[in-house]
């Protein structure tokens, strides 16, 4: 295994020899028997690849080197790919591709749909129709002359002092006769 250069924070993969980033890469992107990839990676015996393959390193390296490859190789393929759906003869083929798209450019999220979406731009529409009226409404109150009076209730009720009255502690209501 090779040892890091410069503190660099090497994942798992970057971490391996040429021979065993040799052998991850094999497994990921080939389907060879234990054979094969012996001989690839300059083993003689064939069990050296069912250790390697069962080993935690490996399991790490492996996860390491797939998530390295969709970042890089393999996210440049699907975009391809989905570039070229957008000209397939099904319309839900082009749609599915053109939201995929729009998702990953981050105009879209997720959970949007066209309905979704129709729906979004309806009540954006109805609550800027709302607030022109609101202004409109109030330029000809002010044109008009009436003055406007707002009360608020923002303020705090007085404190009853109860410490000087007398009398017991019933609700007022007398429902016996004295």
């Amino acid at each position: 295994m090779s040892e890091p250069q410069n503190n660099v924070k090497l994942d798992a993969f970057s971490k391996l020899d040429k021979d065993h980033r040799t052998f991850v890469q094999l497994t990921v992107d080939e389907n060879l028997k234990n054979k094969d990839l012996a001989a690839r990676v300059n083993r003689k015996r064939e069990a050296t690849m069912s250790e390697w393959k069962k080993s935690t390193w490996y399991k790490q390296a492996r996860e390491a080197y797939i998530r390295t490859a969709v970042k890089g190789e393999y996210k440049v393929k699907g975009l391809k790919t989905l570039l070229n759906l957008l000209d397939a003869k099904s319309e839900m083929v082009r749609l599915q591709a053109a939201t995929t798209l729009l998702k990953m450019a981050g105009m879209l999220s997720d959970n949007d749909t066209p309905e979704l979406i129709q729906a979004k731009v309806r009540k954006a529409n109805a609550e800027a129709e709302i607030a022109e009226q609101k202004a409109e409404l109030f330029k000809r109150s002010e044109s008009t002359g009436i003055t406007k009076i707002v009360f608020s209730d923002d303020l705090k009720p007085d404190k009853e002092d109860d410490t000087d009255q007398e009398g017991d502690e019933s609700d007022g209501t007398d429902t016996e006769s004295r």
